[in-house]
């Protein structure tokens, strides 16, 4: 299922440098505008712990995780919508992306150059926003208007740095989340910095890393997982020796409907489903016991798929 999102916002707040952290894939940096003109595509795995767990629980040899598909988008600027900076390029980026991940300083430091006067997280949301809803106005066919795309709003903080999230007492930081309550925003916190520098190590020295900065949550895998969501999508899981999979379908899809992300024969030849959670499956200890428990459901065209599901279909 191929969707994607697009990562936004005002040149030069951490767009790039998330989009390496994110798809361990190496995009142009520099501190200027328009460093980034031709949209970079990365396909990235969705952190599954679930997934993990299944594959050891049945010692397969292969793993497939789901995956989402991010394009890194060039930064907009005051007058986009009618051609400022590239814009009309960068805008039509953004049409053919299905979500948006909008990236916002959350950090000052008069070392990051801004192109703005002053680093104010709303006003830069809102600057946005207005792009946006203009260039919708220019859109003459109304069709795939970038307001109707949902948005993840993903706030970029700095190692060491005046973080405005550590502030309580900022203006700026109040400012921002009753934006965001009142409109029931998803918003992430991320150091793409330090995201980025953790792209390449593993194990303890992720772990020591993350330490020393202090930062402990994964923020990356965090955003992932947010965008995965955003784009109204969920997984179920087939498991076995040679293979262990997560296979991506939308929430609210049937068991054929689920079935086709397999193979069409799983839909248009659909006769049941055999269904068993995930961890129920491995409490059991295999799918004999789970089947002897009588956690193993059969269920037919009408079930919606749920959630963690492992489905074994069978088709005609």
């Amino acid at each position: 299922m191929a969707l994607s999102i697009g990562i936004v916002g005002l040149p030069n707040v951490g767009k790039s440098t998330l989009f390496n952290a994110l798809t361990k894939k190496s995009v142009l940096i520099a501190n200027y505008p328009f460093a980034t003109i031709d949209p970079s595509v990365g396909v990235v795995a969705v952190p599954d712990e679930r997934l993990d767990k299944l594959a050891a629980f049945s010692q397969t040899k292969k793993t497939v995780p789901a995956a989402v598909e991010f394009v890194d988008i060039a930064g907009l600027v005051r007058g986009a919508s009618e051609g400022e900076g590239l814009g009309n390029q960068f805008l039509q980026h953004i049409r053919e992306v299905d979500a948006i991940a909008h990236v916002v300083r959350i950090f000052d430091n008069p070392n990051v150059v801004s192109t703005q006067e002053a680093i104010n997280p709303l006003a830069d949301i809102e600057l946005i926003n207005t792009e946006l809803a203009l260039a919708d106005i220019e859109n003459k066919d109304k069709t795939r208007l970038l307001a109707d795309k949902p948005v993840l709003f993903v706030l970029n903080k700095e190692a060491g740095g005046h973080n405005l999230d550590e502030m309580q007492d900022d203006p700026r930081w109040k400012q921002l989340m009753d934006y965001f309550a009142a409109r029931n925003a998803k918003y992430v916190i991320v150091d793409a910095n330090v995201e980025n520098d953790l792209k390449d190590l593993g194990g303890d020295d992720k772990h020591e890393f993350r330490r020393e900065y202090g930062i402990f949550e994964d923020g990356v895998g965090e955003l992932i997982r947010a965008g995965y969501e955003l784009l109204g999508l969920m997984s179920f899981f087939t498991t076995g020796k040679e293979e262990t999979r997560a296979w991506t379908i939308k929430l609210g899809s049937t068991a054929p409907e689920a079935g086709a992300a397999i193979h069409s024969d799983f839909r248009d030849k659909f006769i049941r489903a055999e269904v068993i959670n995930w961890a129920k499956l491995i409490e059991a200890g295999s799918r004999a016991a789970a089947r002897e428990k009588g956690w193993i459901r059969t269920e037919g065209k009408e079930y919606i798929v749920q959630e963690g599901d492992t489905i074994e279909f069978l088709h005609g």
